[in-house]
Formats: C-alpha cells, sequence, structure tokens
C-alpha cells in the first residue's frame, strides 16, 4: 500500500471525530507538487488556513454500508512499536492509506482509506482526560 510522508493537523487516530460522520482522519499537510497531483486525481485536498498550506484529507469511516465497524487505524512510533498517543497539529508522520472508487446512483466517489500512521516527530495534542493536571498538596477542607 501507498504511504505519504507529511504533518499530521486534525489527527483522530485511535479516537474517531465525531463532529458529523464518526471517522478517523488525518490532514496531511505535503508539498505543493505532490498536493496538487492528488488533487488533479480527485482526491480531497483542503487549504488550513491557519499556516496557509493545502492537506490532503485522509480518512476510514467507522460504520460500514453493511452496519459492522471498522477499527481504528494502526498508530506506531518509528521502530513500529504500537503507540496509543493524541497525535498533535505539527507532528511530522508517514501514513499509509489505499485507495478507493464507487459508482451509484449519486456518481462517481474514490478517496483514501486510512490505514496506519507512523509518528516519526510526536507533537503530542491535548487531550481531554485530564492527564494535564498537577498534584495540588493543599487540603481542600483547610481552604472552606
Amino acid at each position: 500500500m501507498p504511504v505519504l510522508e507529511g504533518t499530521a493537523y486534525y489527527a483522530h487516530v485511535t479516537m474517531p471525530n465525531t463532529r458529523f460522520e464518526p471517522c478517523y482522519s488525518v490532514n496531511l499537510v505535503v508539498d505543493d507538487e505532490t498536493a496538487d497531483k492528488f488533487k488533479s486525481e480527485g482526491f480531497s485536498v483542503k487549504e488550513i488556513t491557519d499556516i496557509g498550506k493545502n492537506s490532503i484529507v485522509i480518512k476510514r469511516k467507522v460504520s460500514m454500508p453493511n452496519g459492522s465497524t471498522r477499527e481504528a487505524p494502526r498508530l506506531v512510533d518509528r521502530n513500529k512499536n504500537p503507540l496509543d498517543v493524541t497525535v498533535g497539529n505539527g507532528s511530522k508522520v508517514k501514513v499509509q492509506y489505499r485507495v478507493w472508487e464507487t459508482d451509484n446512483k449519486y456518481g462517481s466517489f474514490k478517496g483514501l482509506d486510512f490505514q496506519a500512521m507512523q509518528v516519526l516527530d510526536l507533537v503530542e495534542g491535548a487531550g481531554a482526560d485530564g492527564s494535564e493536571f498537577t498534584a495540588e498538596d493543599t487540603n481542600m477542607e483547610d481552604e472552606l
């Protein structure tokens, strides 16, 4: 399967993005030549306005048409060891993908199915699990 190297933005690798239809995804910033090539071939390319660069959108829907659930893409470090982290904006990564195409009554569609991500240089993202808290020495009852 093909692999692209670039900078990850808005990565949802181990937990899906549930804002719309749940999916695993990454916006992969690549050089302009690569982005233009993918765009000319009909794949989704978005500008990340914060940095003024184009990114290739690679995603995997959680639900399959038959109702079953797809597994999360594999996430590994540079030595191919499994990772369980939030990949933050600006992380240098390699993304493995599979090209898909389909036709239905609404037209022809194609995309890039998110298979795996290898993190080369991690910028750890902030989680919503409270891991950023530090232990406080003060006894709360003393303050009341």
